[in-house]
């Protein structure tokens, strides 16, 4: 992979419902786990989504996506938080799309 992104989780009992809930928010990105005991590198190429919406079907309608922050320890790319997701980028995608942008303002 050669720009991977996504979040590192310490292991817990959400952890494999969580990957679930990435991979539903991701369905055109392949999403590979890597389980090292004690965490889960979790990580796509590019850009990695991650809802509330996702995380709830999984884990009930009272899971909130600011709970993710007492299991994740670390996470690969920039992470860009809203209410209600998580987008993780690599800078690589960020550049490409920047300049797509300005091209775009040049015409």
């Amino acid at each position: 992979m050669k720009n991977p992104v996504g979040p590192v989780l310490r292991m817990g009992d959400e952890v494999d419902q969580i990957i679930a809930a990435i991979e539903d928010d991701n369905p055109d990105t392949p999403i590979e786990v890597i389980d090292r005991g004690a965490y889960v590198r979790i990580q796509g190429e590019d850009r990695v989504l991650l809802t509330e919406a996702s995380l709830q079907a999984y884990l009930g309608s009272e899971y909130r996506i600011r709970s993710l922050e007492n299991l994740m320890s670390s996470f690969a790319g920039r992470a860009i938080t809203s209410s209600d997701s998580i987008t993780w980028e690599s800078k690589s995608i960020r550049d490409r799309e920047g300049a797509a942008a300005a091209e775009g303002a040049v015409r």
